[in-house]
């Protein structure tokens, strides 16, 4: 390939362009009239606006983006992840029109993008799955009666859900009806699709993840994994690889459950197969996203390998450049989400102008992030600023230098979660492992940053107080 339009805005634009410009690939950026200043645009060896800052106008408009593709001559397209990342009919229209999308099959994307179809597929290669139902469920009364066969606590989840939307947690028999009901209007009113499952509910799991690749010459590996439990809305906040929780066993078994989900729909590309695990180490597939994860850095840093770079090979048909024997883990690697967001009122956005920004830098210590001092955080899109990653040579020191990091990350203008990530880099829990998808909710209050604030401003004011006293 010699020209790739990146049909992203952000951080991951500019990544991916990255990595195109040092394989000697020329970009193409889209943008929303909203990021018309952004640092992909300015990257990118050509930049086409493709309309108004709404998504629907522009980073999700199909017709728009190969309409471009088609002008500049594009010989592929990076969707990154979000917007078009995992839609099937934009990966079909690439493909009538010539036009290779950096990502799986049609038919990869359709099955892991239904919940149901993905377990139905895995199922037949003996990946372990949450005991629960493999059909939709209409019929409440059926439904009820399924639930108590499989035993409470339960969980209602979309078929096509996703960011714990269309998902609820019943208890017991009594509020199945009605929390049924809600799952299915959410499902409805989020997705377009009011289909539902039901499971039995994994108290305190743990969200771990497998990164796979796979060639179109029936290669597949896995690249370890990533710890992703901390998360506030069901959405991650901090991740890590590797996990404190797996042995070398379990990481075995995983890996290698991980490549029968990628198997069972011929998967060509990168791809992340998520697992929830307890504390004895069982484990079961939750869903597979067909794309290259917000979090893939904590990979590419203790594999050293490119996940962008191999992307693009794979989609140029070549087979897969090292096998699994070649993949040894060094180190340990830590990403904290940046966010414009204030944790201290639910982690509500908070729009603003960066009135100073100043990234750090140093070994092992790294920044993808697209924005410049001056830019204002679009309130259109997801508020992440930057991914923060620390790398080093074990799990100890990776925590600390990712302290010592966020130290020296300035942000003023916008509230952020820069904070909180040293609450949770700083607590008992986290540092010995012992944690859950729970973990914000267990510990974390509001007053748990604004005390070490406290504390630090008085620490500041006896130290100021003394010096002032010895003049």
């Amino acid at each position: 390939m010699k020209k790739i339009l990146v049909a992203n805005r952000g951080e991951i634009a500019l990544r991916v362009m990255r990595t195109c410009k040092k394989m000697g690939i020329a970009t193409v950026a889209v943008y929303s009239t909203a990021d018309r200043k952004s640092p992909h645009v300015r990257f990118a060896d050509e930049a086409v606006c493709i309309g108004e800052p709404a998504s629907k106008q522009s980073y999700l408009d199909i017709d728009k983006i190969i309409k471009v593709c088609k002008q500049l001559n594009v010989d592929g397209v990076h969707p990154g992840y979000g917007f078009l990342s995992e839609n099937a009919q934009f990966a079909k229209a690439c493909e009538e029109n010539g036009i290779v999308f950096i990502g799986p099959s049609v038919l990869a994307i359709e099955v892991m993008g239904s919940k149901l179809a993905a377990k139905q597929a895995v199922g037949k290669y003996n990946v372990p799955l949450v005991p629960g139902t493999d059909q939709p469920i209409t019929d409440i009364a059926e439904a009820k009666k399924l639930a108590a066969e499989i035993g409470f606590p339960i969980l209602i989840k979309a078929s096509a859900g996703g960011g714990g939307k269309g998902m609820r947690v019943v208890e017991n028999e009594a509020e199945f009806e009605e929390q049924m009901n809600l799952a299915v209007s959410e499902a409805v009113s989020a997705f377009g699709d009011g289909a539902v499952f039901i499971e039995k509910f994994v108290q305190s799991p743990r969200h771990i993840e497998i990164q796979v690749l796979g060639d179109a010459h029936g290669n597949v590996v896995y690249l370890f994994e990533r710890e992703c439990s901390v998360q506030r809305r069901h959405q991650k906040v901090v991740e890590e690889a590797p996990s404190a929780l797996l042995t070398p066993e379990v990481r075995k078994k995983m890996g290698e459950a991980a490549v029968n989900v990628a198997k069972a729909v011929n998967y060509v590309g990168a791809g992340t197969v998520e697992f929830i695990a307890n504390n004895n180490l069982d484990f079961y597939f939750l869903e597979m996203n067909t794309r290259l994860q917000v979090e893939h850095p904590v990979t590419e840093m203790i594999t050293g390998k490119d996940l962008v770079k191999e992307q693009i090979q794979i989609a140029e048909g070549k087979p897969l450049s090292f096998s699994q024997e070649d993949l040894k883990i060094n180190g340990h690697s830590i990403e904290l989400r940046v966010y414009a967001e204030d944790p201290n009122n639910n982690f509500l956005p908070d729009i603003g102008t960066l009135d100073t920004y100043q990234v750090p830098t140093g070994d092992g210590v790294r920044v993808d992030d697209g924005f410049d001092e001056g830019m204002e955080i679009p309130i259109y899109y997801d508020p992440m600023i930057a991914k923060l990653i620390a790398h080093a040579e074990n799990r100890d020191a990776a925590i600390q230098k990712l302290l010592n990091t966020i130290d020296d990350y300035k942000i003023e203008g916008v509230k952020t979660t820069l904070g909180f990530g040293k609450f949770v880099l700083n607590h008992p829990a986290f540092i010995s492992g012992d944690f859950d998808t729970k973990f914000v909710d267990n510990y974390f209050h509001p007053t748990n940053i604004n005390q070490k604030e406290l504390k630090m401003a008085s620490i500041m004011a006896a130290s100021l107080y003394a010096q002032f006293n010895k003049k």
